[in-house]
């Protein structure tokens, strides 16, 4: 794929020589917004290719200096992840995709399918199953159930969200499954298909097992699943409290009601893992994930959740630069209908940047052109990423088609056919 070389123009001689009237329009309102925000401005350039090639196009915002250099963070952590869920940037990743016993932690992806069974109607809130003697015996952290006593799903869901009970992680999977092996079983089918690439699931709770793995970027993923596509269960995670059968336990993570917005997830301790926290906290619309493993007290891992949860906070700015839906560019079409279609962002386009870096940020439309008909719309044909000094990984935005554009008549086959034959032509003879 070619991607435009970005443009070196100032902002008020920014190239539009390719844009439609449209596109201008759309630019400069854009241009307007962004100047009286951070006085930035946005050039396009764009760069004509042949036929059937791949063409992108480019949109800069221009800093009139070159970009400053953005401190990293460093943490003590074996494994570290931290990320804006608003915008999707990756703010911090140490060792993020290596594999790490996740212990308690990994009981999200527990917690995640039992969800799932909930709104699929598989299982209901109310719902009460007996415990089995398996459940019932299994050590470490508990929530004190009893062998043949019936418990319903959501008290079980508190007694594992809350008091990290591997008895009622493992309730759960039974009454999900009918068995924890057959729960592990659902658990390594569903996890790829939710995002999670580098994960395996010996068990429903952690328990300590030489296969049982996920890595920092996949429990940050299955965090982010449960907030986002299950916010009427979400509340649970913050309640600091639960009270069964005359024991009442605190919820172990160390964030709630001392870090402002802290409002879940999960925590983990084995002697292999070490200490680990999956954190969230929400300030002024923007939330954070956290996730540290590896530690060595559980002061360490309370002091260094808090510090990346502020750091993230504080240390950067986000800005929306592009609402989702309004088209950014027009894409040259393949006998279709119309010559071209407008591309939108499937999402609005966020920019997360450390203070004082936000102007330095480049923001790319990539697609391959001219695009085939039928397109319909809605249809994915591209990506914008934004690229910020101080943040490995660029922040991906979906470009889709917002019109349809049906295949084109006879007339527009004969015309694309002689224009793909006289451009080979030129080609051939050095033009």
């Amino acid at each position: 794929m070619t991607d435009a070389a970005p443009t070196d123009a100032a902002p008020t001689d920014a190239t539009m020589t390719d844009a439609a009237p449209t596109d201008a329009a759309r630019l400069s309102a854009i241009r307007s917004a962004l100047r009286r925000a951070r006085r930035r401005a946005i050039a396009w350039a764009a760069r004509a290719t042949p036929v059937l090639a791949i063409t992108g196009v480019l949109l800069a915002l221009v800093a009139p200096a070159p970009p400053a250099a953005a401190q990293p963070m460093s943490t003590y952590a074996r494994t570290a992840f931290v990320k804006d869920l608003r915008s999707g940037t990756v703010l911090l990743d140490k060792n993020a995709d290596a594999p790490e016993p996740p212990a308690s932690m990994s009981k999200l992806m527990s917690l995640f399918m039992i969800f799932e069974a909930l709104e699929s109607g598989r299982l209901s809130m109310d719902a009460e199953f007996r415990t089995s003697s398996r459940a019932a015996a299994l050590g470490g952290s508990k929530m004190f159930i009893r062998e043949g006593g019936r418990v319903s799903i959501e008290d079980l869901l508190r007694g594992v969200i809350v008091q990290s009970g591997n008895d009622a992680t493992v309730a759960l999977a039974e009454a999900l499954a009918g068995t924890e092996e057959a729960f592990a079983q659902l658990m390594n089918r569903r996890a790829p298909e939710i995002g999670l690439h580098n994960s395996y699931f010996a068990n429903s709770t952690g328990w300590p097992h030489p296969d049982h793995v996920m890595t920092a970027r996949d429990l940050a993923t299955v965090a982010e699943r449960i907030i986002v596509d299950f916010p009427q269960y979400y509340p649970m995670f913050a309640e600091q409290t639960f009270t069964w059968e005359d024991i009442t336990q605190e919820n172990r993570n160390p964030l709630l009601g001392k870090v402002d917005g802290a409002d879940g997830l999960k925590t983990g301790r084995t002697k292999e893992a070490g200490f680990g926290l999956v954190a969230s906290a929400e300030r002024d619309g923007r939330r954070i994930i956290v996730v540290v493993t590896g530690l060595q007290s559980l002061a360490d891992r309370r002091q260094e959740a808090e510090r990346l949860v502020n750091w993230a906070f504080r240390a950067f700015d986000t800005e929306v630069l592009h609402p989702a839906g309004v088209p950014v560019v027009e894409a040259e079409t393949w006998i279709g209908d119309r010559p071209s279609v407008p591309l939108a962002p499937a999402r609005d386009v966020i920019i997360t940047a450390p203070l004082g870096l936000l102007e330095d940020a480049v923001v790319t439309a990539h697609f391959d052109a001219p695009v085939p008909a039928p397109i319909e719309r809605g249809q994915r044909i591209g990506e914008i990423r934004i690229t910020v000094p101080g943040v490995d990984e660029p922040t991906v935005v979906p470009l889709q088609a917002t019109e349809e554009v049906l295949p084109g008549n006879f007339l527009v086959r004969m015309q694309a056919s002689a224009q793909l034959l006289t451009r080979r032509a030129l080609a051939t003879a050095g033009f």
